[in-house]
């Protein structure tokens, strides 16, 4: 090959890598549009294969799903009767677990043959709202109450509910560490960041707060891998980043101005998907680490 030929394919080669590596971090853009009715969009989690899947699209009791194409299509069109769902996570062997607040359940879903069930339920529960998942398969629940403006903390395991935490404010997003060390709880009225020492069966003490805010309230949360935890602004537009000792890094603009939820996905896992109930469409934007569970 002659130099001038060598050195074209070099040129062309460095353009293609430069052109790779230009990827803009935290730039919110829509993702895919999946329709009019948002006021009940919550819930993202993405499975392994890359789908990302989100509740209430069309209607309350539905869920929807984003194939790793970018193709959208209803998944459920109705979970059982009187069941709606809020929150999901995937556990180690791909089940499917959603909040279900209004029959006060933890419904597991097959998702190859969409078959639902009650894995657990407990009539003393206000909802759950959302859920955290630790790599074990247990579960933590949030649970609000609206009206009176408190809440509760429950453990989800062998499909029985087990209170952690009873007298607090609306708890409302819930995640767990990297390490598995640390759970993590707010509260959307009081704006307040809780931390919890998490041991190995799953019981939490020493409580503090992590990070308040002082204006707008918050809804879903997750983690990177390096502990750094992602808050969806309620009403604010923002995701906001706190570090693992709660210091807040940065807050990303969304375009709509209630996100509800987070989750992380994509080929690499840096790319986080936010549903939003005001618009029509899920948002996304990239990050620099990939998502807690990306790999789980």
């Amino acid at each position: 090959m002659k130099p001038t030929i060598k050195k074209t394919f070099l040129i062309l080669f460095l353009i293609l890598i430069s052109c790779e590596e230009e990827i803009v971090l935290y730039q919110a853009e829509d993702f895919v549009y999946v329709g009019d009715f948002t006021s009940g969009l919550e819930g993202p989690a993405v499975d392994l294969e890359g789908n990302l899947f989100f509740v209430n699209p069309y209607h309350n009791g539905s869920v929807g799903k984003v194939d790793n194409k970018g193709n959208f299509e209803l998944f459920i069109d109705n979970l059982p009767e009187g069941s709606t769902a809020n929150g999901i996570r995937f556990a180690a062997d791909q089940s499917m677990y959603l909040a279900d607040y209004t029959g006060h359940n933890v419904l597991k879903v097959n998702i190859q043959t969409k078959e639902v069930k009650v894995y657990a339920h407990d009539s003393l529960l206000n909802q759950p709202n959302d859920l955290a998942i630790c790599c074990n398969g247990r579960m933590f629940a949030s649970d609000p109450n609206w009206r009176e403006s408190t809440g509760q903390l429950w453990k989800v395991e062998n499909g029985r509910f087990h209170l952690l935490a009873k007298d607090m404010g609306t708890t409302n997003g819930v995640e767990v560490s990297p390490d598995a060390s640390t759970l993590y709880v707010n509260e959307s009225t009081q704006r307040n960041v809780w931390a919890f020492d998490l041991d190995k069966q799953g019981n939490i003490s020493n409580k503090r707060l992590f990070h308040k805010f002082q204006d707008f309230g918050m809804d879903g949360m997750r983690c990177d891998v390096l502990g750094n935890l992602y808050i969806t602004r309620y009403g604010k537009g923002t995701i906001a980043k706190l570090s693992p000792e709660g210091e807040l890094l940065l807050e990303i603009q969304m375009k709509g101005k209630k996100p509800s939820n987070i989750a992380f996905g994509g080929k690499d896992g840096r790319s986080a998907y936010v549903t939003l109930q005001d618009r029509g469409y899920i948002e996304t934007f990239k990050v620099e680490n990939p998502g807690r569970s990306f790999k789980q």
